[in-house]
Order: C-alpha cells, then sequence, then structure tokens
C-alpha cells in the first residue's frame, strides 16, 4: 500500500498503513488512499453533543449518534447529562456507561451532571462520578444560584476537572425564542437579549478566578462573551470556550420562519458572528463544538415560536467550516483542524490513540441532504447548500466506524 500521491497529510503516512493493515477488513484497498483528492486527518473531537440515551432514544440513541459522529470524522465525543435518569449518581450513570460499552462505535465520555437532576439546588455526587465522567455539566440550564455554582467549584477543582456551564440568566429570557436583533423587531417575534448569555459568562468568570477552578464556557454566541472571556485569559483566569459552526456561518438576517432554525443561545446579530470569528482567530474561542441535539420532526416542525431548542450538526461541521471559512480565506485548514482535534483534546485531556483517524474528499462538491443523515435527527438549516470536504472513511480503535 503507498500513499505517495494523497494531496494532504495530518498523521503520518507509516501510521495510517500500519492502522489499516490491522484492521480486519480486507475490502479496505490502496483506491481509498492514492486519490489525490483525499486528506488523512486526525479524528476530531466534540466536547458538547446530545445523544439523549437513557430517557430519550426516540431523539436519538448512543448507536446512532455515534454512527453520526463517524460519519463526521469524530473519533471522541463527550455527551451531556440531560437524560433520564440525570447522571447525578453512580447508579444513575453506569445505566448510560453500559449503552455506551454495548452500542458505542467510537469513543463516547460522558459527562456528569453537577447537580442533582439538573435543578440546581443541591449537588450531584460529584466525588464517586469522577473516575468515570469526563467533567461536569447542567448543560440546558444554567445554574442560578450562585452560591451554589461557587460550591460546585471548589469542589470540581478537587476532583481535578473542569466545571462546564451553560451560561444562561434565566430572569432575562423573558418568554424569547430568537435572538433580540433586526429579525425578530421586522417579523414580530420574541428576542432573547445578549445580556442572557453575557451576564453570567461575566458572573462565572469571577467565581473561577476566586475559587481557583478551571472553567469552560459552552456555545458562547454574544460579542461581549468573547470579550469577558479574552480579558479573562489575559488576567490569568483558567477559562476556556466553544462556539458552534452555526454561529461562525450565520447571522440573526439568514434566519427563516422554521423551525429548523430555533437553537438556544440564538444565531445573533452580524457583529456577534464576526466577534466570534475575530476570537476564534486571537486565540480567545478556544474550539468548535457542535452542540448536536436532535428532536423528532414532530418537535422542529411547528415553527420559530413553538418548535423546540436544537439542531443536529456532526454530519455538517467539518464541510460547512471547510466550505465557509477555509475556501473563504477566513482561516486556514491546518487552524480549523486544530479547533476541531488538539485544542478540545488538550483542555480536556483526551488522548488520542494512533488508529483514529479519517479521510475527507476535499474537492468534491455536493449538496447538504438531512434524508441521508446517520443521526435520528433532520432538523438544522443547511439543507441544500452545497460544500466541500466529505467524510470518506472514520477508524477509530482499530475499527472501522465509518465508511462511505
Amino acid at each position: 500500500m503507498t500513499l505517495n500521491n494523497t494531496k494532504l497529510y495530518m498523521l503520518n503516512k507509516e501510521e495510517v498503513i500500519e492502522a489499516v493493515e490491522k484492521t480486519d477488513d480486507s475490502s479496505l484497498n490502496c483506491e481509498l488512499f492514492d486519490d489525490s483528492r483525499y486528506a488523512i486527518f486526525p479524528g476530531f473531537c466534540d466536547v458538547h453533543v446530545h445523544f439523549r440515551e437513557p430517557g430519550f432514544s426516540y431523539k436519538e440513541t448512543i448507536a446512532t449518534g455515534s454512527r453520526s459522529a463517524a460519519a463526521g470524522g469524530y473519533t471522541d465525543v463527550c455527551t451531556m447529562p440531560n437524560l433520564k435518569p440525570v447522571p447525578d449518581s453512580l447508579p444513575h450513570l453506569r445505566q448510560q456507561l453500559e449503552i455506551i460499552e454495548r452500542d458505542a462505535v467510537i469513543n463516547v465520555h460522558p459527562y456528569g451532571a453537577i447537580s442533582v437532576a439538573e435543578k440546581g439546588e443541591e449537588l450531584a455526587d460529584m466525588e464517586v462520578m469522577a473516575p468515570y465522567v469526563i467533567s461536569f455539566s447542567d448543560d440546558g440550564r444554567g445554574i442560578q444560584d450562585k452560591s451554589l455554582m461557587r460550591e460546585a467549584m471548589y469542589q470540581v477543582k478537587e476532583l481535578g476537572k473542569i466545571l462546564v456551564a451553560h451560561c444562561e440568566v434565566e430572569s432575562l429570557v423573558k418568554g424569547g425564542y430568537i435572538h433580540d436583533g433586526e429579525y425578530a423587531k421586522k417579523n414580530n417575534h420574541l428576542g432573547i437579549c445578549s445580556e442572557s448569555e453575557w451576564r453570567e459568562v461575566e458572573r462565572d468568570i469571577k467565581l473561577a478566578d476566586e475559587t481557583g477552578c478551571p472553567f469552560h464556557a459552552c456555545h458562547i454566541s454574544s460579542k461581549e462573551s468573547v470579550e469577558l472571556i479574552r480579558d479573562a485569559k489575559k488576567s490569568g483566569v483558567d477559562v476556556s470556550c466553544e462556539t458552534a459552526p452555526h454561529y461562525l456561518i450565520m447571522n440573526d438576517m439568514n434566519l427563516k420562519e422554521d423551525g429548523w432554525y430555533k437553537m438556544n443561545p440564538p444565531i445573533r446579530a452580524r457583529e456577534d458572528q464576526e466577534a466570534l470569528i475575530e476570537g476564534i482567530l486571537d486565540g480567545s474561542v478556544d474550539m468548535i463544538a457542535t452542540d448536536h441535539a436532535p428532536h423528532t420532526e414532530d418537535e422542529k416542525n411547528r415553527g420559530l415560536k413553538d418548535s423546540n431548542f436544537g439542531i443536529v450538526g456532526l454530519e455538517t461541521a467539518f464541510p460547512l467550516l471547510y466550505t465557509k471559512l477555509v475556501l473563504e480565506g477566513v482561516l486556514s485548514l491546518e487552524y480549523l483542524l486544530k479547533l476541531m482535534t488538539t485544542a478540545p483534546r488538550e483542555r480536556f485531556g483526551i488522548k488520542r490513540a494512533a488508529s483514529d483517524f479519517t479521510i475527507f474528499n476535499l474537492e468534491n462538491e455536493y449538496e447538504i441532504r438531512s434524508e441521508e443523515f446517520l443521526t435520528k435527527g433532520r432538523a438544522m438549516p443547511f439543507e441544500g447548500e452545497k460544500v466541500k470536504g466529505q467524510c470518506m472513511l472514520t477508524l477509530c480503535n482499530g475499527k472501522i466506524a465509518y465508511r462511505r
């Protein structure tokens, strides 16, 4: 087997050859590797996904979610704890761990909850769960009680983990469901103000500074959040953050009267989009995560007001970012890969095995078609978009997790 004609390597050739030759699939042949259109990357890592199992398997399962991730080039994902039961104790967590062990085709790292039932009233049994979870979060709900958050940070620090927070002041949401911007005003929608996000980012940065706890802000969407995190890093606070592809390539004037455009936090204004890109480029924004959040067709087809929050993103993240940012000259391919591979792994201590990699066709243009997704979810605002960067193969733990 030779790789002499492959267009781009981000991995050692011999490493890839050795990994492929160890697989038990004899159908893998030279053609896949000798085509000049193909690029070989380390498997991507997403620190923010929702696989819905146990409790909501009608939306997604560990099996369908992990296959969807593999189809997007991911070999490691971290699953959020808004499940039933919530993983707030070891018995509850074990239900999820058993399903992961049985059904996952890639590496799935669960979060433990910060508070019991994610209610923000009393702390979960974090000490007992710590050896089995990647970190702790109540994602989907911001912890409103400052004292409880402070107590959580002290405990998370002692456990050697990172506190991962959905930052939202619930009292400032006021029934809103899209960004409180130009589109909302023109179309008579209730808006969610940016302050509902950045005000809690501000609070949690101060608590992280006070407690010394490593802090990670989920899916930031506003220019104020970027500035707060930039300043905190300059001051030496141990803080990191993620944003999602949709916040980088859309703004609220791209919205349509369709629940497939509804997520939380919402798509914000052009100046927020530009600030997030600037934050990516100067290192204020550390990584890109999808916030993959599948729902049923009925839950997403009730319009902007009444549809559930959340879109899917694992199978579209790289092609969208490659097409909209790399090919448009906004950032380099190497830097995009850092945001999707090394940065999340370094922050969360997730090691990549030598046999975990993915192969993409970078030249063939194709249309995003939700009917072809492996996730159970379909809703996302990119139906019919023409993109480049199609996953051809994902290898994880020496086994083929996805092959197109």
